[in-house]
């Protein structure tokens, strides 16, 4: 706390240019200052009157009135005035601040909420207005996760095999489609849903390789089984290719099927469905992977490798255990 003593000096001359602000005290305070001024401004009343009734008293009516003037005024000079001190004034702005800043987050918490359940409440709108409106069937090409929502948080909740038929709501969202398992919404990776039933898949390794094909002698065992199951059953694919410098390539445990389009799915297909008998560990073709690591996960999308060939648009890469 601060303080600040009244100093009064009856002898100086008022300076009437010069202006006094008061400070802002507290009731008790103005009651210290208050009492002698009071006594001060009576004691001229009664002098004044007294002066005008008897001149000749006047002289010792004054000097009293001087003396008692004199003691109020000291009165007042040793009276202390308390103010608050800076710090104290800075502390209760502060608070006043901090308040306010509290109660502004607040609402603002408040109104963000009150969005998300908006948000959340349209949501559960649409979604039940697009399962009951779902009227288009569609089969799923191979094995697809179920998820139970659009976007990264979603859950898997179940799984979609290959050949399955369900409805489709023509909702797409982060390359997701919806689509209607049980009445209920569920989400799978887009392109991999057939407007036509597909043909099945031919099952089995045995046969023989007619078309003259061959792999060199040093691959795996399991290249060769893989070699000789796909020019059993497609002998159109006159083309394959095995060691190279890279990768699994070097390792003979790799093969490229040379082929492209609907009959490079067919392929593809064929051996994901035999991998177990092949000895396969993953499959690539179309810019898309299957692994048996993650075959509930069914065909995932991969990263561009900035060519055709790099995709693996005209071939499909097998890697064998």
């Amino acid at each position: 706390m601060q303080r600040i003593s009244a100093v009064a000096n009856p002898s100086h001359k008022r300076d009437t240019n010069a202006r006094w602000t008061l400070p802002t005290l507290s009731t008790r305070t103005w009651a210290k200052v208050a009492a002698p001024v009071a006594a001060v401004a009576t004691l001229a009343v009664v002098v004044t009157g007294v002066a005008a009734s008897d001149p000749n008293v006047k002289d010792v009516v004054a000097r009293e009135a001087n003396t008692q003037a004199a003691n109020s005024l000291s009165a007042i000079a040793q009276s202390e005035i308390t103010l608050p001190s800076r710090s104290e004034q800075a502390s209760r702005s502060g608070s006043r601040a901090e308040a306010a800043e509290k109660q502004a987050a607040e609402q603002e918490a408040a109104e963000a909420e009150a969005k998300r359940k908006e948000a959340a409440a349209a949501e559960a709108a649409a979604t039940k207005k697009a399962v009951a409106g779902a009227s288009e069937k569609a089969w799923a090409t191979t094995d697809l996760n179920l998820w139970d929502a659009s976007g990264d948080s979603a859950s898997q909740v179940g799984l979609l095999k290959a050949g399955k038929q369900v409805l489709v709501t023509g909702r797409e969202r982060s390359g997701r489609t919806e689509v209607v398992v049980s009445g209920k919404s569920r989400w799978v990776t887009s392109g991999y849903l057939s407007d036509e039933e597909p043909s099945s898949t031919p099952a089995g390794t045995g046969g023989t390789c007619s078309n003259g094909t061959s792999v060199p002698g040093g691959v795996s065992a399991n290249i060769k089984k893989v070699h000789q199951a796909v020019c059993a059953r497609y002998p159109d694919v006159g083309s394959y290719g095995t060691f190279r410098g890279d990768g699994e390539h070097s390792q003979g445990r790799a093969i490229d099927i040379m082929v492209s389009g609907a009959r490079g799915w067919e392929i593809a297909e064929y051996v994901r469905a035999n991998a177990s008998a092949l000895g396969v560990e993953y499959v690539i073709y179309a810019q898309k992977i299957w692994s048996v690591d993650r075959s509930g996960e069914g065909w995932r999308g991969m990263e561009d490798r900035g060519s055709s060939t790099a995709n693996h648009y005209d071939h499909v890469h097998v890697t064998t255990y």
